[in-house]
Formats: C-alpha cells, sequence, structure tokens
C-alpha cells in the first residue's frame, strides 16, 4: 500500500492530467492520493476533488486538503500529516507517470532496510525552442543518465522516511531527501514519468540560479549530506563531445550556466518552477 503525495499551488492547468495519469496505474490494489492545494486561487482544489469517483471505482482514496499559503514545505508536511501509510511517493503536479510506476516503486521499496527510489526520467516536450534545445543536452549529463535523480518524483520506504522527521524549511527538499540516502540505498525502475523543464531562456535561468542556491543550502546546512553526492561533473572531453554533437542545444545550456554565475543572485528563496 502506498500513499501518493502531491503538493499543488495554482496547478489548474496540470493537476487534471496528473491525476489521470495516477489513476491508470496497474497493480496496487489500494493507494491514497493527498493533494496538498497550497494557497491557490485558481480551481486546482476543484479538479482535484472531481477524481474523488474514478478514485474510490478503483478502490483507491483521494484526499484534497485546502491550505493557506504555507509554501512548498508546509503543504508537504501537511500532507505528510494526513498520509495513512508508510511507503510514501512525492509528486509534482506536473509530472505524469507510467501506469506501471507505482507499482514497480512499492516492489523496489518492499524491504525493512532504508531506501529511496524513483522512475526513468524522460523530460517532456517543451514549447520554446530555447527549452529544447537546453533539454537536449541536460538530458544528457550525469546528473540525469547515472544514479536516480529522482526529480518530480522520488518514493521512500517506512525505515527511509525515518531518517528524517518533518520537512525542513529549505529550497530543495528534493536534493535533501535524495542526499539523505547512499547512492546503494537509492532504486531505480524501470517505468518512466514526463517531468517538465520551464519554457524560455530567463526561467531557465531563473530555476537554475535556484536549484543551485537549493544544493548549496543543504550542503551547509548539512554537511554529511555531501558524502552522499555522486555527481560527476561534466568533463571537458564529455564537453567537446556535446558541443561538436548539438552546438545549438550546448550553447543554450552553457548560456544558462554563465547567466547564473555572472548575474545577480535573486533574494528570493523560492521560484515558480513554470
Amino acid at each position: 500500500m502506498l500513499s501518493i503525495l502531491i503538493p499543488a499551488s495554482n496547478e489548474a492547468a496540470h493537476i487534471g492530467a496528473c491525476l489521470d495519469a495516477v489513476l491508470r496505474s496497474e497493480g496496487l490494489a489500494h493507494a491514497q492520493i493527498v493533494v496538498a492545494a497550497n494557497g491557490c486561487d485558481d480551481e486546482t482544489a476543484a479538479i482535484a476533488k472531481r477524481h474523488t469517483a474514478a478514485a474510490v471505482q478503483k478502490g483507491w482514496e483521494l484526499t484534497v486538503l485546502e491550505l493557506p499559503a504555507i509554501g512548498k514545505i508546509g503543504a508537504l508536511n501537511a500532507a505528510d500529516a494526513a498520509a495513512k501509510f508508510e511507503t510514501r511517493a512525492y509528486l509534482d503536479a506536473d509530472v505524469l507517470v507510467d501506469p506501471a510506476l507505482f507499482s514497480q516503486l512499492t516492489q523496489a521499496l518492499a524491504t525493512p532496510d532504508p531506501r529511496y527510489a524513483s522512475g526513468t526520467l524522460r523530460l517532456s516536450a517543451a514549447a520554446s525552442w530555447s527549452t529544447r534545445a537546453y533539454a537536449r543536452t541536460y538530458a544528457k549529463v550525469p546528473f540525469v543518465t547515472d544514479g536516480v535523480p529522482g526529480a518530480g518524483l522520488f518514493a521512500v520506504n517506512a525505515s527511509g522516511r525515518a531518517r528524517w522527521g518533518a520537512f525542513p524549511d529549505i529550497i530543495s527538499d528534493d536534493t535533501f531527501v535524495r542526499l539523505s540516502f547512499t547512492p546503494e540505498e537509492r532504486i531505480g525502475v524501470c517505468a518512466g514519468y514526463d517531468w517538465p523543464l520551464v519554457e524560455g531562456f530567463r526561467a531557465l535561468v531563473r530555476v537554475r540560479r535556484r536549484q543551485n542556491a537549493g544544493v548549496d543550502e543543504v550542503f551547509a546546512r548539512y554537511p554529511a549530506l555531501a558524502n552522499n553526492d555522486e555527481k560527476r561533473p561534466v568533463g571537458l572531453r564529455q564537453m567537446l563531445e556535446m558541443a561538436l554533437r548539438d552546438p545549438i542545444g550546448f550553447g543554450v545550456y552553457a548560456a544558462v550556466a554563465l547567466a547564473v554565475k555572472f548575474s545577480p543572485q535573486s533574494t528570493q528563496t523560492w521560484e515558480r518552477g513554470r
């Protein structure tokens, strides 16, 4: 049995498709879905509630929490408090999962040993040319191709969830959780999911800056977690190969990295993913 926890803030454009995909899941007799609608002033909660009958017909439970604007971390903690099962998956509201994914995750986590698991990440088709170009190179960096990145979706078993209490008030909850496990404790399953990058060059810079700040914050506040970071940097040879194979894609990717490095830091601790 599995609790699927979905923090959502003004996700009316995405939550319906996300829940449709979740409810197409196969191989799980019973599961709980918790949508934590955080400070929404759109139809996120209403759209989520429309999936209640489909969940009941499947033998699942769907709970929609209508919360004040308490941020993603507050939404995660509220969803955790409502979770009924010890095995838990944390899912972004703009992610689309394969039907076999949650069944495979549950099987992978069926051990008393602490485990973290995720599926095979696929980048969603982008609308803007800059994001399409950026994605071609991003999909080839070691963070994506090696290990279990868990961007947009990760799951833990009971002993894994016991690694931390409430989610701390940090920028990058996914980095914090991933690095709470050694590389040997992270499991990747074959079933996949579609995860979107942000659209447009400026948005890519904003989010990349936020991602970097989030990783730096985790290392500063929890230095021991750095021991679990197996991420390989992109080497010179690999960069040259990327540049030769796709000069436009590599150029956009490099331009985003340079813009993050040399542009002023934002004073905000959170940026919307889109």
